[in-house]
């Protein structure tokens, strides 16, 4: 194994303790073995997925949460030869096995090998981002990290993965020139799908209640943002084609009603992507006849597909989607739970949070 010559022994990390609990701790440097890497944390993004976890207490404590993760190569084991000590990367913490069932059927987020998080700073593997250093396991160096070119900071590298999210669902929507795209909710995620949509050409209507994130909305392609209870969203749909309603939507955001509001405001035949509707809890209530008589798809879109990691790096490394310009709070280590309480109740001000592990 080759490593960094100031590679500690001991290091920083969030620890997950229960509901609403990160705990600042003082925890082994994880050590790695043939095929592994270690990774020096530089820029970890604040997921949404990680802060219901952390809100409702979702999973089994003990864990280090965080999988948005950017940073340099530490520590290269046997066998590595991809990689050396010093290459700044960025790493997936799930990549699919490619051969079993789902994977044939390109379902990658439903492969057994694709649901064991394979990046870990300890504890049960949970990406590890929120710590000063994180193991990154063989299946994920092999086909899992990409390189962040020069010139390119590790906040704006941190976006790749959520990018690939999002780009995976524009990409099974099958969305083209000529259709009318709705974008409901316009955080992070719903900024990064209108970006996407403006990049491939697609005429975009974006909704949100906060004013401040329909005016970036504008600024990032959208052709109008409406607010989704002030205005009614069905209306400017159908005037823009010309009567008979939009063709895809993107549900970006979890709110009582949203897909019922997603389905009044489409066309027969449409899709309706859910991406936020994560939690078990989440219930719809949809007329059947909407669904089955006027031949609408209502579909999941989630979490990342490694045939699109080459391009959604691209995609972010190019900036060709301005990715970059989302941020907006950049928190220390120490100071996490400030930033997941910004990331759980945002206000005009914020949009993405980044934890930056290397300092405190």
């Amino acid at each position: 194994m080759t490593h960094s010559p100031t590679l500690p022994e001991t290091m920083r990390a969030a620890v997950y303790r229960g509901k609403q609990d990160v705990v600042i701790e003082e925890v082994p440097v994880p050590k790695i073995g043939a095929g592994e890497l270690l990774i020096r944390v530089e820029a970890c993004g604040v997921c949404h997925t990680d802060l219901k976890k952390i809100e409702y207490g979702l999973l089994e404590p003990p864990r280090i949460f965080g999988h948005e993760t950017a940073g340099v190569v530490a520590a290269v084991g046997e066998g590595v030869t991809k990689y050396a000590v010093g290459d700044r990367v960025i790493g997936f913490h799930h990549i699919p096995c490619g051969k079993c069932f789902y994977c044939q059927r390109k379902l990658y987020a439903q492969c057994a090998v694709y649901k064991v998080v394979g990046i870990t700073a300890g504890f049960e593997a949970a990406g590890g981002g929120y710590a000063q250093y994180a193991r990154v396991m063989p299946w994920i160096v092999e086909r899992g990290v990409e390189k962040i070119p020069d010139g390119v900071s590790f906040e704006q590298a941190s976006f790749v993965e959520p990018v690939n999210t999002c780009l995976k669902g524009v990409a099974q929507s099958g969305v083209q020139r000529g259709d009318l795209a709705l974008v409901l909710g316009q955080g992070p995620i719903g900024l990064i799908f209108t970006m996407l949509l403006k990049h491939r050409g697609i005429e975009t209507v974006t909704t949100d209640t906060m004013a401040a994130r329909r005016e970036q909305s504008l600024r990032f392609g959208a052709a109008a943002a409406l607010h989704p209870i002030e205005e009614d969203l069905g209306v400017e749909a159908r005037r823009r084609t010309d009567g008979r309603g939009a063709d895809i939507v993107f549900v970006a955001a979890s709110a009582p009603g949203i897909v019922e509001q997603a389905v009044r405001a489409t066309r027969p035949g449409a899709k309706i992507v859910l991406f936020a509707q994560t939690s078990d809890k989440e219930r719809i209530d949809v007329s059947g006849a909407d669904i089955c008589r006027d031949e609408r798809v209502l579909m999941g879109a989630y979490s990342a597909d490694v045939d699109l990691q080459a391009e959604s790096a691209r995609l972010v490394f190019s900036g060709e989607i301005p990715v970059a310009e989302l941020v907006t709070h950049r928190y220390g280590l120490g100071e996490i739970m400030a930033g997941v309480e910004k990331a759980t109740h945002p206000d005009e001000k914020s949009l993405k949070i980044v934890i930056l592990p290397q300092h405190l």
